[in-house]
């Protein structure tokens, strides 16, 4: 299995028909703009490639994605950062414009936009060690990466309303129950697990999986597009409120935050 491309944030290489895109920004795997666009590259050239029949969407490091990095910034540069937010969205509309079948392997933490990248995907292999979380609200912040249309798609409306609501985290096996994981496996059978899958997957034909898909998916990419429209407005309004910057603070401290409302 030898690299195909070399890449600043991820690691991209071939197992037969398998592409594996691994995230490698270890061991929290943040997100930003260029990883999002590196992966989106990847799924748009995997789209022009034949003999590419499923994807494995992966991570280095102890978590999957631990969302975006907001705890070496102050209420200054979580300002800057979040202004780029738009950028953000933009590049990761693109992910669910691909053709070909994604699987994630997720170990450790997928949350906030790692979550929104983890669901982005069409199934999802995890370890009981894993942690599932919409935590934007628990940070006084609206939710993100599309979540607000691919959530409720995923596990219902009430199941979606109640994770982003609470923020609360979900282990691995607990996933699998919500709808929100299609396997729970150990820790070391994580990646192993969603190669299977994929490759089970690009077993059948590969015009009849990409046309299937798009069917199944038919009006998911415009969806996620007005979503993240909106998402990116209301956070922009919230990034400047003083539960922000509370919530912000409070995950830094490692507290609970006390939320006034304001």
């Amino acid at each position: 299995m030898a690299d195909t491309a070399t890449f600043k944030h991820i690691g991209v290489s071939r197992e037969g028909v398998i592409t594996i895109i691994e995230i490698r920004r270890g061991p929290n795997n943040f997100v930003d703009t260029d990883m999002v666009a590196e992966i989106a590259d990847v799924l748009e050239d995997m789209d022009r490639t034949p003999d590419c029949r499923a994807i494995v969407l992966c991570a280095e490091g102890k978590h999957f994605c631990a969302g975006a990095d907001f705890s070496s910034r102050g209420p200054e540069g979580v300002a800057v950062g979040a202004t780029r937010g738009r950028h953000l969205y933009k590049e990761a509309q693109r992910l669910w414009r691909s053709g070909k079948p994604i699987v994630a392997a997720v170990q450790g933490a997928a949350v906030g936009a790692g979550l929104g990248l983890a669901v982005m995907a069409d199934f999802r292999v995890t370890c009981p060690e894993a942690r599932f979380s919409a935590n934007f609200t628990r940070l006084g912040y609206h939710p993100g990466f599309g979540l607000t249309a691919t959530l409720p798609r995923l596990v219902g409306m009430q199941s979606a309303a109640m994770l982003m609501y609470t923020g609360r985290r979900v282990p691995g096996d607990e996933a699998v129950t919500l709808g929100l994981a299609d396997y729970c496996v150990p820790l070391e059978n994580v990646r192993p697990k969603a190669i299977e899958v994929a490759s089970e997957i690009a077993a059948s034909g590969p015009l009849a999986i990409v046309a299937t898909r798009e069917t199944l998916r038919r009006g998911l990419a415009d969806a996620v597009a007005q979503a993240t429209e909106r998402e990116f407005e209301e956070q922009d309004w919230l990034r400047k409120s003083d539960d922000f910057r509370e919530g912000i603070k409070a995950m830094g401290e490692r507290r609970p935050p006390n939320f006034t409302g304001a």
